[in-house]
């Protein structure tokens, strides 16, 4: 699965964010440990949500790539 991310160089190295999952952000001190950072980011911000709703009725839908 493909994620777009948003990186932004700032003082400290890069800041990184995913725009389709709110909240869900890492950084690094350079742009390849920022996009390492993020994919643990990912995992654990989809763990969370599974976990949150594991009670809750839920359905899936499968959308095309884009």
């Amino acid at each position: 699965m493909k994620y777009k991310v948003n990186l932004q160089k700032t003082v400290e190295g890069y800041s990184v964010w995913v725009p389709g999952l709110p909240g869900c952000w890492s950084q690094g001190q350079t742009e390849a440990e920022a996009l390492e950072n993020i994919k643990d980011a990912i995992e654990a911000y989809l763990a969370t949500v599974e976990e949150l709703t594991k009670d809750k009725e839920s359905r899936y839908v499968e959308v095309a790539n884009v």
